[in-house]
């Protein structure tokens, strides 16, 4: 059973809202925006580490696939396409948190 499946239970899909991402992030989970730089630099969530989606390829090595993680951009599109990424490269335990008004 996933990180996420133990916290929030089978129906989240890989999916949460802000409370569910806060509470993840409280627990252990790593909070990634998939943000630009320069986004990330204007405004992010606090503690979060940026990985722009264009280069997570390129920078997997520097993930840990047995974490967690919650994945944020700013509308959420970069987000599903990065958490799908993450997924097929075998970390099991990602969720999509959307865009990073949602926190």
């Amino acid at each position: 059973m996933s990180f996420f499946t133990n916290l929030f239970g089978a129906a989240n899909n890989g999916l949460v809202n802000g409370p569910q991402a806060r509470l993840a992030v409280q627990n252990g989970a790593i909070l990634l925006d998939v943000r630009t730089p320069m986004e990330h630099e204007a405004g992010a969530i606090p503690g979060s580490k940026n990985i722009a989606v264009q280069e997570l390829v390129a920078r997997i090595g520097e993930l840990d696939p047995t974490k967690s993680y919650v994945v944020y951009c700013r509308s959420g599109g970069r987000s599903a396409a990065a958490t799908a990424l993450l997924r097929q490269h075998g970390f099991q335990n990602v969720a999509d948190l959307g865009g990073v008004g949602n926190w």
